[in-house]
């Protein structure tokens, strides 16, 4: 049974700790968490894991430990667990914006360091992970690594370059197809169907055709043009939203996304070098 620890136990961590439970992975008397804020202290006892503000606690009794906390915290967590911080551990940061190379530097050498990019959809085990191996990691934490965010949704290898467009492209995205969703509903109230009806169709035709494009692995374009009949309401509306630029907006919000992740990350660098 794998000891998992998390420093941090906000929604994420919530998600990921409830995906490995329910994937048979470990068990909640196996967790253990850390935060300064009592209500995720209780949803993390809640599910049978020990949990406290004790950050130290978490590393010293732990196997992997998640680096659940917001970046502009982990450089004060990093010196908090250092001296604790072991050979045994494998430590798998989801803190935005830090480098490998930033994270290793504040730790004991040669400390084994993952990080990872999950998002939210993880909490219902439908999650997109990509993750980025350190210099010291090796095979072994790569499966383990893999198998735990497998069982919250999918896991790539990425390069750390890739991990500012990861962030604007899986991190955000959710957001967006919200939006997305949310408008879909919108138009068909506006056409006269019931809220919740339309609210259970558009959720449901995501899911289908998001699940029909990873599963046939048929190109977006050609899954489109079988719903597209000559003069039909599919082309109507297609070309509608080609008039009002619906693709060069998605495409844009993915670019301002990673120049934001850019920016953000060169400031967050320039504070620990401040240190």
């Amino acid at each position: 049974m794998i000891k998992i620890g998390f420093v941090g136990a906000g929604k994420i961590a919530q998600a990921l700790a409830k995906g490995f439970i329910a994937a048979g992975l470990t068990k909640g008397e196996a967790i253990l968490a850390s935060d300064p804020v009592p209500q995720s202290i209780r949803e993390f006892e809640d599910l049978g894991a020990q949990a406290s503000s004790d950050n130290r606690a978490v590393v010293k009794q732990s196997d992997v430990v998640f680096l659940a906390v917001k970046p502009q915290v982990l450089p004060d967590v990093l010196s908090n667990i250092k001296p604790y911080v072991g050979k045994r551990h494998l430590l798998i940061s989801i803190a935005m914006g830090i480098s490998i190379k930033d994270i290793e530097k504040a730790l004991p050498p040669s400390t084994r360091v993952i990080r990872v990019m999950p998002n939210t959809p993880a909490l219902v085990r439908n999650g997109a992970s990509v993750f980025v191996s350190g210099s010291s990691t090796t095979a072994e934490d790569e499966v383990l690594t893999r198998r735990l965010l497998e069982a919250v949704g999918t896991c790539d290898k990425v390069p750390e370059s890739m991990m500012d467009v990861v962030t604007a492209l899986s991190g955000s995205g959710p957001a967006y197809i919200y939006v997305i969703i949310e408008a879909l509903a919108d138009g068909a109230v506006r056409m006269g169907m019931p809220r919740d009806l339309a609210y259970r169709l558009v959720t449901q035709t995501v899911i289908g055709a998001g699940n029909m494009a990873r599963t046939t692995k048929i190109h977006p374009g050609e899954l489109k043009d079988n719903v597209t009949s000559p003069a039909g309401s599919t082309a109507e509306g297609l070309y509608f939203l080609e008039q009002h630029r619906l693709r060069s907006a998605l495409i844009g919000a993915i670019q301002v996304a990673t120049q934001r992740c850019k920016e953000m990350n060169e400031q967050i660098k320039k504070s620990l070098s401040s240190r």
